[in-house]
């Protein structure tokens, strides 16, 4: 049967447009996996929900405002457990998310879920590392180096030496292990003698504890080093309950209010600080660029290092309203 030419003309026109739709939806950035408009879809995720990542936070949507490519979201794990960060990084990949910055609660035992994520996902690394995964990139501090500068700061409160207490969480974490090595590689030939490490599995009830016996059991002991953030108030806490702030120096980590305040008033020598804005910012940055095509910013070592600052008095009262700006305190 011969089919009229009407129709013959209808059927081609018809052909034609359904033939531009199916490329269009080929080629359009907005229906591919992972973008959104033509914008790459990335996403960062915490290991708790402490101040710190809050600053982080600013970085990633300084990163969303400045790089025109890319939105962000920002996942924060209530429980900072290994299970709640395997539910979040199922979501994202779920949801098409390309780009993931988490900072791994427990590194080794995480391995096969970040490789499994990364079959599907650029997947780096900010504050903790898992160099044995498949990971594309560490963004974050090198925490052997913020052991050094810590220690250069108990040579500077302890210039004629002394008997120093060290303090942390758990020493077979990877930071806690590394900022160990490099203090005692800082104060290595030097009058200061570190006499022991105490531990306190994150109870700060107990590392106020353990800096309270120090002070009894070790009478003659100059100065005290929290290698965690919580440490600094727990160790100052139990110094002034002992009415030794005059006898004993403190060095810790981190900004809590009141490390800062300590430092404000004389009480803690001096803090070395983390650089969180710049974990967000900078992973942002680097994987929409890898996405973009270019992986230049991936050094050979895959690390990138964000050097850590020390906080003494001089520098506190600037410091500390930089960090509550960031903190959207005012």
């Amino acid at each position: 049967m011969q089919i009229p030419k009407k129709v013959q003309v209808a059927t081609s026109v018809t052909c034609v447009f359904i033939l531009a739709i199916i490329l269009a939806a080929c080629t359009n950035p907005g229906t591919s996996g992972g973008t959104t408009g033509g914008k790459h879809k990335l996403a960062f995720v915490t290991n708790n929900a402490s101040d710190f990542w809050a600053i982080a936070r600013k970085g990633t949507e300084k990163a969303a405002k400045e790089i025109p490519n890319i939105e962000v979201d920002f996942r924060i794990t209530a429980d900072g457990t290994a299970a709640a960060q395997q539910s979040v990084i199922d979501d994202l990949l779920a949801k098409g998310t390309k780009g993931i910055a988490i900072s791994p609660v427990d590194p080794i035992n995480q391995t096969a879920m970040l490789n499994r994520a990364s079959a599907q996902a650029l997947v780096v690394t900010q504050d903790s590392d898992a160099p044995n995964s498949d990971r594309a990139c560490y963004i974050g501090t090198d925490n052997v180096a913020a052991g050094r500068q810590a220690g250069e700061l108990v040579k500077e409160a302890l210039p004629q030496g002394g008997k120093i207490m060290v303090f942390v969480g758990v020493l077979d974490a990877a930071n806690a292990q590394q900022r160990h090595q490099g203090l005692k590689e800082a104060l290595a030939g030097s009058n200061v003698t570190i006499v022991d490490v105490r531990t306190d599995n994150a109870d700060r009830v107990r590392a106020k504890s353990n800096a309270a016996d120090t002070l009894v059991n070790h009478p003659d002991i100059a100065g005290m080093v929290g290698l965690w953030s919580y440490n600094g108030p727990a160790i100052l806490s139990a110094v002034k309950e002992a009415n030794k702030i005059d006898k004993v120096k403190i060095i810790a980590f981190d900004e809590e209010d009141e490390t800062l305040s300590g430092i404000k008033d004389g009480a803690i020598y001096a803090t070395v600080v983390q650089q969180p804005f710049e974990f967000g910012f900078q992973s942002m940055q680097l994987m929409a660029k890898i996405l973009n095509g270019d992986k230049s910013g991936i050094p050979a070592s895959k690390q990138i290092y964000v050097p850590t600052i020390a906080v003494k008095k001089a520098d506190v009262e600037e410091f500390t309203k930089k960090i509550n700006s960031l903190r959207g305190r005012g």
